[in-house]
């Protein structure tokens, strides 16, 4: 087996691969790399394991540069999934040896494998975040009767307010956004820009959609969705503050789980959340059960696994200061600082 990087002409050979391996994700295809490159210019650093011309293994990884001069190498950045995607341990451990090689001679600080069951037990860990998968049942009852009694009844509250649900893509877009910063803003956290989500629309098409939940002709909710083989991952999105009380949130993720089931979709990947936090205690509220992600760290100079969850108290202060902000100086501000939290 023959570790090789990544070329134009290993592209659907790459993505097949992805697509039939226990470990590959949405953010293992080629997709994700370029629209990360053409947003935030990252370099990508894309290898292979190959054998007798068939490929074996897939080690995606990005160069992060901060303004200090700091280097990370991540697999994925805003990614919940990434990491090393191989179908036996000498591939998967020839490419391991190849990231933990380039870490060293590019000088990084830090390799970052977001890796959902651990890859051997020679890197440290970090059980940071825990991610919320289900099936999609066929047909309205077997997945109304999935979900715990409170929030059945909220659901129905969302439909007795007049909630309504649309499905589609760029038409939505100005408002989705609007949505989005605002939620986010209101979270302290910086968005993206907003030309991420025109580039994420353009190149991933009908595997990206919005859905957007509406009273009285108004937005109130939107949620921008991946859909990936038999997979629907609901990524980015939000709630206007004002509407919240008409249960929008819970409404929305029971139309996306109605689109799901009306088009085939047979999973429902809530994402990632921290323990202790709303959006955490949401997904348990909607009966999903929270399995652990084991992402891996190779650390070239030693020292401890980096920090950067929001919880950490030394970003409390600035987390203050941007819930603050007017929305307009947040979204001018945003997109200059989430190139380098990825």
């Amino acid at each position: 087996m023959v570790v090789a990087p990544y070329t134009a002409a290993h592209r659907q050979d790459w993505d097949e691969f992805v697509a039939v391996s226990a470990t590959g994700s949405f953010f293992h295809t080629i997709n994700w790399k370029t629209v990360l490159e053409k947003v935030f210019g990252y370099t990508s650093m894309y290898f292979l394991v190959e054998e007798q011309g068939v490929i074996q293994g897939v080690l995606p990884l990005f160069l992060v540069k901060n303004p200090l001069g700091r280097k990370t190498l991540i697999s994925l950045p805003f990614a919940v999934y990434g990491g090393l995607c191989a179908e036996s341990p000498s591939a998967s451990q020839q490419l391991k040896e190849k990231g933990k090689s380039l870490a060293c001679e590019l000088g990084v600080d830090f390799l970052e494998f977001r890796h959902v069951v651990a890859n051997g037990d020679e890197l440290p860990i970090k059980e940071l975040y825990f991610t919320f998968i289900r099936e999609i049942f066929d047909g309205e009852e077997k997945n109304m009767n999935a979900i715990p009694r409170k929030q059945r009844r909220m659901i129905r509250q969302g439909i007795k307010h007049g909630l309504e649900s649309k499905i589609g893509g760029k038409e939505f877009l100005r408002e989705f956004y609007t949505i989005y910063t605002t939620s986010l803003r209101n979270l302290g956290t910086p968005a993206f820009p907003y030309r991420f989500f025109e580039i994420l629309l353009d190149v991933l098409g009908e595997q990206c959609r919005i859905l957007s939940v509406w009273r009285h002709n108004q937005m109130a909710a939107a949620v921008m969705t991946f859909c990936y083989k038999d997979q629907l991952l609901p990524y980015y999105g939000g709630g206007l503050p004002q509407f919240l009380p008409y249960a929008v949130y819970d409404f929305m993720y029971w139309e996306l789980m109605r689109y799901g089931w009306e088009h085939g979709y047979k999973v429902f990947d809530f994402g990632r959340s921290k323990q202790g936090t709303g959006a955490y205690d949401f997904k348990r509220h909607w009966g999903f059960e929270p399995t652990p992600l084991r992402y891996q760290y190779y650390l070239p100079h030693g020292g401890d696994i980096p920090n950067f969850s929001p919880a950490n108290p030394k970003f409390q202060p600035f987390i203050s200061i941007w819930k603050r902000l007017p929305l307009s100086v947040a979204n001018l501000i945003g997109p200059h600082v989430i190139k380098y939290l990825p």
